[in-house]
């Protein structure tokens, strides 16, 4: 077959089969709460106009409280930009049992059902009655090697914060990594009402042997009482140490299968397969593969097996992660694009994954079966070689090409592609320059440049969460400062300190995250503006200093 056909089919086959993605989408950031305790509801849309939903269909199951919007934008593949507008609002469930959230209009359309799991009231944390305390949970005491086991922190206060840093150490022997953001949620115990910040983490033992999980760390301030108020102690300092927990980690067993894959379940789907096969013309294979107990790092690549008379093209997979009963979930969806060479009968294998049960402790295999399709005719290759052949006799008026024009021509194309390549770089060099160019703080003398541009904090006030606004704000200080507080000591501008503070209220205190948004974007729409540093002695220039930095 000629080259340039080749390349166009190509082409043509990867444009066809670029993912589909949900415009409106609902999930629980947790599907299983107690009573008395909350969870929050999230509806993330791409329709810029859309506004709040009408939540009054979930007013007899529910308590309704928190109501917040976020508007923004996020980049999509191939270039561009497309609409995120994000509405959540805390639900606390009138009774236990399985409660539903039903479907929701959302501009011009609806979210999908959800179902809620409340269970009785759980007996109270052993600390409860403090005004702050820690509570650990693993998912398993007797885990694999290498297995994920699900370890969740949640830090319980009664008095509201005015900040708060929260710390778990690295045990030896495991790895600890966080996932997802803090949800926060509220809880009644013996009657007291306490603020409840969960943080979830994946920790994956190195070695069989006892494990030990360190304690984890809160220091904080708090806002005092009446009496405490009234003669100028208005805050107080708040700590809180946490139990550590001992695992005994399990060796892999020598029966075990190649690679080691310790999970709870995996299950193996078809989402979508071809209704008809032209040999030539690319069909889609749609495949899911949920593991309970990983993370995405952990599974292997899926992946479809060699067939025989077929061309296969992946596509990047699709990968969703979620914390559910206490450990990691990952769901990944990938699509082939299968391109039958000719006609005839043809055998898909499929897809099989050896895992390793760690409940029961045996192996299993999760599989997908063959499938066994019937090519059509397509259109034939030499036909489509003889006709674009003849298009090329026809301009130079004879019946002959000579083959090395083929090979000129596809020199000459992929000249023209380079070209515009580098064209579009150059462009894209141009369009940035300003932002790259300019820092927000001038460092002095050799001094650190910021970790934060201004074009990057933009960016994380539009789409990020209150855990990456701080390490924002912060990377505005050069060095980077510890803390927001140690922030807002070296900021010349109230409205910028008021800013910061409005963002730990809504951290910390169930404030308007909406509006401390907003507060941060009109603060530091200029940059941060930093206090004058103290003259070293009184022999010191009167000339004010060529770099102005923040001060140490």
């Amino acid at each position: 077959m000629a080259l340039l056909p080749r390349l166009l089919g190509w082409l043509l086959v990867l444009a066809c089969i670029a993912p589909a993605q949900a415009a409106t989408r609902a999930w629980l950031d947790r599907e299983r709460i107690g009573v008395g305790e909350t969870t929050t509801l999230n509806i993330e849309t791409d329709q810029a106009g859309a506004r709040m939903p009408d939540f009054s269909a979930l007013a007899p199951d529910f308590v309704l409280s928190g109501h917040s919007s976020t508007r923004g934008s996020e980049p999509v593949a191939g270039g561009g930009h497309r609409p995120r507008v994000l509405f959540a609002v805390a639900l606390q469930p009138r009774r236990e049992g399985l409660l539903t959230v039903p479907a929701l209009r959302v501009g011009a359309e609806s979210t999908a059902p959800l179902v809620l799991t409340v269970l009785p009231d759980a007996t109270a944390p052993a600390r409860a009655g403090e005004p702050v305390f820690i509570e650990a949970e693993a998912d398993t005491d007797a885990p694999w090697v290498q297995q994920s086991v699900g370890y969740t922190l949640r830090l319980y206060y009664a008095t509201p914060l005015v900040s708060g840093q929260l710390d778990q150490p690295v045990p030896d022997g495991a790895a600890v990594h966080r996932v997802g953001s803090d949800v926060q949620y509220s809880r009644e115990i013996a009657g007291r009402r306490y603020t409840v910040v969960e943080r979830r983490f994946v920790l994956v033992p190195e070695r069989s042997g006892t494990l030990v999980v360190p304690g984890a760390r809160f220091e904080g301030t708090g806002v005092g009482g009446f009496f405490d108020d009234m003669f100028g102690g208005g805050r107080r300092a708040l700590r809180a140490q946490g139990p550590s927990r001992v695992l005994q980690v399990q060796p892999v067993p020598a029966s075990a299968p190649q690679p080691w894959l310790p999970l709870q379940s995996m299950q193996l789907r078809y989402l979508a397969t071809p209704q008809e096969l032209r040999a030539g013309e690319a069909a889609t294979v749609d495949v899911e593969l949920v593991a309970d107990g990983a993370a995405a790092s952990q599974l292997p690549e899926l992946r479809l097996p060699p067939v025989d008379g077929a061309q296969v093209f992946p596509e990047p997979p699709q990968v969703d992660e979620l914390f559910e009963r206490g450990r990691p979930r990952t769901r990944v969806t990938r699509r082939f694009a299968v391109v039958p060479v000719q006609a005839g009968p043809l055998r898909l294998p499929g897809l099989r994954q050896a895992w390793w049960d760690v409940d029961a402790g045996v192996e299993r295999t999760a599989a997908l079966p063959d499938l066994h399709l019937e090519v059509e005719p397509g259109a034939p290759a030499a036909a489509v070689d003889d006709a674009v052949q003849a298009a090329f006799e026809a301009g130079r008026g004879d019946r002959r090409v000579h083959p090395g024009a083929w090979r000129w021509l596809a020199i000459g194309l992929a000249v023209l592609w380079l070209g515009t390549l580098a064209w579009a770089l150059r462009e894209r060099r141009r369009a940035g320059a300003p932002a790259r160019r300019l820092p927000l703080v001038q460092p002095r003398g050799d001094a650190p440049a910021p970790a934060t541009s201004l074009r990057a904090l933009r960016e994380v006030l539009v789409a990020g969460d209150a855990r990456e606004l701080e390490a924002a704000l912060c990377g505005l200080a050069a060095p980077s400062a510890a803390s927001l507080e140690a922030l807002s000591a070296q900021l010349d501008d109230p409205g910028q300190r008021a800013a910061i503070t409005m963002l730990q209220e809504a951290r910390w205190n169930d404030g308007d995250m909406a509006a401390a948004r907003r507060a941060l974007q009109e603060a530091f729409a200029r940059g941060p503006r930093w206090r004058a540093p103290a003259p070293a002695d009184a022999a010191a220039s009167l000339l004010p200093p060529l770099y102005p930095g923040p001060r140490m």
